[in-house]
């Protein structure tokens, strides 16, 4: 079996993929209708639109699907861990990690969680730090979201 390690990074390199073909279409329509007026300076700002379109689509997919298309073409899910605290104390401990595991997440877990992926050195970083800083499955920006990936 493989490890939900190794299926989220073949589930960031697919979604590296999609949000490249974004970029590209984004690229394609913009040169339709800068070519007649010769403004190529708009292209000096791909280096930022890129990953601000890339942390929407986290963001967005993520809140509102709970998975991105590269997570959910390797059958895992972005849980929010916050709700713990907040179930009636007559439930068992079984029915409380249920809870935890179908809770959604929010924006602002999905914004901190996704801030690593703004260029691909802070996500090196986030998950060697995650790696020696609690759970090794988590990227450090998932523990300070109280966020985890999960098998669907």
């Amino acid at each position: 079996m493989v490890s939900i390690f190794k299926k989220r990074i073949i589930a960031y390199i697919a979604d590296y993929f999609v949000v490249s073909a974004i970029m590209w279409i984004l690229a394609e329509i913009l040169a339709i209708l800068i070519i007649p007026y010769s403004m190529f300076i708009i292209y000096n700002y791909f280096i930022i639109i890129a990953p601000i379109a890339g942390i929407i689509y986290f963001v967005l997919l993520e809140k509102t699907k709970g998975t991105t298309v590269g997570k959910h073409l390797m059958f895992l899910k972005v849980v929010s861990i916050k709700n713990t605290e907040e179930t009636p104390n007559n439930e068992d401990e079984n029915e409380n990690k249920d809870n935890e595991s179908t809770q959604q997440i929010s924006y602002k877990q999905a914004i901190v969680r996704n801030l690593s992926k703004i260029y691909w050195v802070p996500i090196i970083f986030d998950v060697i730090i995650g790696k020696y800083y609690g759970n090794s499955d988590e990227r450090i920006l998932g523990q300070l979201s109280k966020t985890k990936v999960v098998d669907e």
